[in-house]
């Protein structure tokens, strides 16, 4: 072997050695920190794509949980007003009977009737009210509506129900005579129904909706899953890899100190 002053390849081979320890050790503290074994496509460029694929599609679905979310509102609250204007005809239907007696003297029949209208404003301030960021699905101006249901763009179509009074039948109802209460009676069986099927209608949509936002959350937390199962660090293997690398590192710091000592041997031969 020749001793040079010049070129110390011991100390080049301690140094790429330490070079190489040190480089392991920050990619092992980098996965630590981190908590991703794949930081950045250097790290493993197909594992990466992937993985940012899965990630666009997880964030897809976070806007169509969200769209779910308001389509699941806007119909709970249009159920929520069809169930309190059920059970207001219902009280309605009871005032129209009493109404329909024979011999009911004008003064009763006043009374009932101010009390039936008084319950049929009623229906028409929850028809007028029953919105839910903007969309109301029962109101006499209420429009079809459309809610995002897929990543790709696919809607649950959702129909208006309008359960105004108008739109009833009720409007005119008129309890002061008895043929209006004759008439009356009719019209409220026929909203009852009619309020009925409206809300089964509601009910329908509403559960096929809900279901929906379910099987989207499950699916984000599968994609989630097989996003942490591509690029997520073993932290226990980690954390025996960097105490490994930490003494490597140290072995070779000693190694290279004891290679750079080597050319002090040749002052010896000058002695």
């Amino acid at each position: 072997m020749v001793l040079s002053v010049n070129t110390n390849v011991g100390a080049m081979v301690a140094l790429q050695n330490l070079n190489k320890s040190n480089k392991m050790l920050e990619k092992t503290q980098l996965a630590i920190t981190t908590g991703l074994r794949v930081n950045g496509p250097k790290d493993d460029a197909s594992t990466f794509a992937i993985a940012q694929n899965m990630r666009g599609d997880i964030a897809g679905m976070s806007a169509v949980k969200t769209a779910l979310a308001n389509g699941e509102a806007v119909v709970n609250v249009a159920i929520e007003a069809g169930l309190s204007i059920a059970d207001l005809l219902t009280e309605m239907k009871a005032k129209v009977v009493q109404a329909n007696q024979a011999g009911l003297d004008s003064a009763s029949r006043t009374a009932l009737h101010n009390d039936f209208d008084a319950l049929r404003e009623q229906i028409a301030t929850i028809a007028a009210t029953a919105e839910f960021n903007g969309t109301n699905l029962i109101d006499i101006s209420a429009a079809d509506t459309n809610v995002l249901s897929t990543v790709d763009g696919s809607t649950i179509a959702v129909s208006a129900q309008k359960l105004d009074t108008t739109s009833l039948g009720i409007q005119s109802a008129d309890l002061t005579s008895s043929l209006g209460a004759s008439t009356a009676l009719t019209a409220i069986e026929t909203a009852i129904r009619s309020v009925s099927d409206k809300l089964a209608a509601l009910g329908s949509v509403g559960k096929r909706i809900e279901i929906q936002a379910e099987f989207t959350a499950k699916l984000q937390d599968i994609l989630k899953a097989g996003v942490g199962n591509l690029v997520d660090a073993d932290l226990a293997e980690e954390s025996a890899k960097l105490q490994a690398l930490q003494i490597k590192q140290q072995l070779g710091v000693q190694s290279l100190s004891i290679a750079n000592s080597g050319p002090q041997a040749i002052l010896s031969l000058f002695g």
